[in-house]
C-alpha cells in the first residue's frame, strides 16, 4: 500500500500505527518521527511565512480575501508517486493543505486516482475516532485499538491524579497577534490536566481573544502556544506581549506563571502526541502532582523566557 500524508498529525498516526514503510510523500510541515523528513514533499504555501505574527496574519488573510488557496498542491508529483491512499484534513484553510486543495491536485487525473481520506478532529474523541479510521483504511485495525488503549490509559492517569485538586484559571493562546484564544480540544486538555479554561470552547474553532478580556480576567496561568511555531520562534513574541498595556500587572506575569511552548509540536497536532501534551501541561500546572513533567522540553517558564529574550 502507498500512503500520501499531508498533514503532520496524520504522519504521526500512520508511523504510530507502524505502517511508516507505506509513506510515499508528505507535506512541507511533515517532520516527526525522525526519518519522514526524507520522503518527497507534496505541500507548500503560496505567502512567505517569515515575519512577526501580524505579518504573517496579514498575508494569509490577503490570500483568503483573494479567494486563493493558502497552500500548493504538487499535482504531478503526486501522480508520480501513485498513492492508494492521500490522507487531508478540511477543518482549516489556513493551517495546512485542505481536501478542496487535494480535489483540485486530482481533477485531471483520468483513472487510478487514490483514495482521499479527509479529516476533521475538533475533540479528543474525535482525534482517538481518526486513529481508528486510519487503522481501518490502512488495514491496522489492531494496531490502532492497541494505540487508542494506551493514550486512554494516560490520559486517564492524568485526570485521576487531578481529580481532586484546586484548579486554577488558565488561559491559552493559540496566536499572539492579533490574540488568539485555543479552541477544539485544548479546553479539554486544560479540564483534565487540573485546570479551569477561561477563553475558547471544546469542539469549537478557536476565537479570537481581545487584550481587554484577557487583562479582565487575569488568569492565574497563561499558556502561549502560537499554532505553527516551535518554541524558540514563540519565545520570539515575547516582546509583543511585554508591550500590551497592563502586561506586567498580569496575576500570571507577577507569579511566573506564564509558560511558553513547542505548539507545533504538540498542543497544535491532533495525533498520538496530544497525550504528552496533557501529560506536559499537567505539569505546568500542577508541578507538585507532575515532578516528571515539571521540567519538559516542550516549555519553558517566563523567567527562563526573558533571559533568552536578554541575550
Amino acid at each position: 500500500m502507498r500512503v500520501v500524508s499531508l498533514l503532520p498529525s496524520l504522519t504521526e498516526i500512520v508511523c504510530a500505527l507502524g505502517a511508516r514503510d507505506c509513506l510515499v510523500g508528505r507535506s512541507h510541515e511533515c517532520d516527526h518521527p525522525a526519518g519522514v523528513g526524507s520522503l518527497p514533499v507534496l505541500t507548500a504555501p503560496k505567502f512567505e511565512p517569515e515575519g512577526s505574527s501580524r505579518e504573517i496574519d496579514d498575508r494569509v488573510k490577503d490570500v483568503v480575501r483573494r479567494g486563493l488557496s493558502v497552500y500548493a498542491v504538487d499535482a504531478e508529483r503526486l501522480r508520480e508517486l501513485r498513492p492508494d491512499w492521500v490522507l487531508t484534513q478540511d477543518q482549516c484553510e489556513v493551517c495546512a493543505a485542505s481536501l478542496s486543495d487535494v480535489e483540485a491536485a486530482l481533477r485531471e487525473w483520468t483513472g487510478g486516482a487514490p483514495q482521499v481520506l479527509s479529516t476533521a478532529p475538533a475533540t479528543l474523541a474525535e482525534v482517538w475516532a481518526q486513529i481508528r479510521e486510519i487503522g481501518r483504511a490502512l488495514g491496522r485495525e489492531s494496531r490502532a485499538a492497541a494505540l487508542l488503549a494506551e493514550l486512554n490509559e494516560r490520559v486517564t492517569t492524568v485526570g485521576e491524579r487531578t481529580g481532586a485538586c484546586a484548579r486554577p484559571s488558565v488561559a491559552c493562546v493559540e496566536w499572539v497577534d492579533p490574540l488568539m484564544s485555543a479552541g477544539n480540544w485544548m479546553p479539554e486538555l486544560v479540564a483534565l490536566a487540573g485546570g479551569e479554561n477561561l477563553f475558547g470552547t471544546a469542539g469549537a474553532h478557536s476565537p479570537w481573544l481581545a487584550w481587554e478580556d484577557l487583562r479582565a480576567a487575569d488568569p492565574e496561568v497563561l499558556v502561549v502556544l502560537p499554532c505553527g511555531f516551535d518554541l524558540p520562534r514563540t519565545l520570539e513574541e515575547l516582546p509583543t506581549l511585554r508591550a500590551l498595556p497592563g502586561w506586567a500587572g498580569l496575576r500570571a506575569v507577577r507569579d511566573g506563571r506564564v509558560y511558553f511552548t513547542d505548539g507545533n509540536q504538540y498542543f497544535n497536532r491532533p495525533g498520538p502526541r496530544l497525550a504528552d501534551s496533557l501529560e506536559i501541561l499537567a505539569g505546568m500546572l500542577h508541578p507538585e502532582l507532575f515532578p516528571e513533567q515539571a521540567r519538559s522540553e516542550g516549555f519553558v517558564r517566563l523567567d527562563e523566557a526573558q533571559l533568552v529574550a536578554t541575550g
